[in-house]
């Protein structure tokens, strides 16, 4: 699988640079799914500082397996296995969250872990099953496995970067949380259609203003617990300020 390097260009000419920008904004519009499903995922730890921890270090590991992903991709799209797996894994996903006991809307609908190394695993694993779809797309862009590393590599960075913003914007947007997990459904039925006929498969940008109009309506709704929750954590430093002017004055 190495002798996949044998194929680097002798120079870095423009054209590839133009090709890395194209890979690397692909890896930015497919990883907006990806980054809100990790988001769901780390939140089952309810802590910020171990959603933060289990991102930088589930990532690390999602890293890992998608450069494997990627240098026996040829090897791995020879079975349609691999698909069907990743597939079930993301719908199984999605039923968990939808099929939720749960009455309080505010409540946290996601996988719920009690460590930081149970969570760490699950993040890893998804990101895995996105990457059967995004890699599958990049490899038909570009032939040059060194090219789709690098644009991948660029993309990870790019993904922990998406997933911390929907951490915080998942408590800030009443329907956010749905609408993620609608698009690792949109995902999942890609994969499963791509094993049962490959013809049925929609095209990308089909898929891209799919998951854009999801995301919309997932926007469209602000939290007001959030809106106040924001408010009360500003209202102790202006109280500080004022006591400071007045022990001033007083002086």
């Amino acid at each position: 699988m190495l002798d996949q390097f044998s194929d680097l260009p002798v120079t870095f000419d423009v054209q590839t640079l133009l090709l890395l920008l194209v890979l690397v904004a692909l890896e930015a519009v497919l990883s907006a799914d990806n980054a809100i499903a990790l988001a769901t995922i780390a939140q089952g730890l309810q802590k910020p500082e171990l959603e933060r921890r289990a991102l930088n270090i589930g990532l690390v590991f999602a890293y890992i397996l998608r450069m494997s992903l990627i240098l026996t991709a040829s090897w791995v799209s020879k079975y349609w296995q691999f698909e069907l797996a990743g597939a079930i894994y993301l719908l199984w996903l999605v039923f968990q969250y939808f099929s939720s006991d749960s009455d309080d809307e505010d409540e946290h609908h996601g996988p719920r872990f009690t460590s930081l190394w149970q969570a760490i695993p699950v993040l890893a694993i998804t990101d895995l099953a996105f990457s059967l779809d995004s890699v599958t797309t990049a490899i038909a862009i570009s032939k040059e496995t060194w090219l789709i590393l690098v644009g991948a590599t660029i993309g990870i960075i790019v993904l922990r970067f998406m997933a911390g913003l929907f951490i915080r914007w998942l408590d800030e947007f009443t329907h956010l949380e749905d609408a993620g997990y609608i698009t690792v459904a949109l995902v999942g039925l890609r994969l499963l259609m791509r094993v049962i006929n490959d013809s049925l498969v929609p095209p990308e940008w089909m898929m891209v203003t799919a998951v854009a109009l999801i995301f919309v309506w997932g926007f469209s709704k602000r939290n007001p617990d959030g809106e106040e929750a924001a408010e009360v954590l500003a209202e102790p430093e202006t109280e500080t300020l004022v006591e400071s002017d007045e022990k001033k004055i007083e002086v």
